[in-house]
């Protein structure tokens, strides 16, 4: 990982590495994920606040940014409104629960699109890789049934009516929807959308289970079905 403080000037330099700038408060995320993205060809600069993240931005030209929805002494929304006089460079938003609101404000304020922290590098590299190439088409709808659903703007619609979840059962469904038409296991739920290796909770899925349900007027479970001992499969509606 690059340490801003003693980085090369960016006048005159031939990059053959694209750069990300990562902005946490959690030093110890951000060397995990520079080990990863670094494998993968790209360069990773890591700073702790929104003050150092503004003064990188301009100083080495990153030509992404990630920054942490709970980003201290400058905020994410106020980092991003800022990056946005002076700059276009595309800025996405690690969001955890709890962070819903902050993700409205930070995509009205100019953010690229939003991301699950802690941060799972295969959801994150396509949306650093489309930033970086300037994709238009970084924007993924998924659509099942009457169901769409925006991952970029965390917006959910239901006959064209934009229903609001919380962050989990945002993720939970954003899960559902990539896997649609297969069963997935508590134990594959748990690992992907609460970031987590030990057992399954039957309760703590089954209740953030059943209010998606009732968010989505899933009432007869047609949408989002039980598979009784093994886990759940989204099908869509007829």
């Amino acid at each position: 990982m690059i340490q801003p403080q003693t980085a090369p000037e960016v006048d005159g330099e031939t990059r053959t590495a694209p750069r990300l700038l990562v902005a946490d408060p959690e030093s110890a995320l951000v060397e995990e994920l520079a080990v990863i993205l670094e494998r993968e060809g790209v360069e990773v600069m890591g700073v702790g606040d929104g003050a150092q993240a503004l003064l990188q931005a301009g100083a080495l030209q990153p030509d992404v940014v990630l920054v942490s929805a709970s980003l201290p002494v400058i905020g994410a929304v106020e980092f991003i409104r800022a990056v946005r006089l002076t700059r276009a460079v595309p800025v996405l938003l690690g969001v955890g629960e709890g962070h819903a609101e902050q993700a409205v404000q930070a995509l009205s304020a100019g953010a690229t699109a939003c991301v699950a922290r802690p941060y799972r590098v295969p959801e994150l590299l396509p949306l650093v890789q489309a930033a970086i190439a300037g994709d238009s088409g970084a924007r993924r709808t998924l659509v099942v049934g009457n169901v769409e659903l925006d991952v970029n703007a965390y917006q959910v619609k239901v006959d064209g009516r934009i229903v609001h979840l919380p962050l989990r059962e945002f993720e939970l469904l954003h899960y559902l929807m990539r896997n649609a038409h297969r069963t997935v296991t508590r134990e594959q739920i748990m690992r992907n959308v609460w970031n987590s290796t030990g057992a399954a909770s039957t309760n703590t899925i089954a209740v953030h289970v059943k209010r998606l349900r009732a968010r989505l007027g899933d009432s007869d479970d047609q949408l989002i079905q039980t598979v009784r001992g093994v886990g759940y499969r989204l099908v869509g509606s007829s």
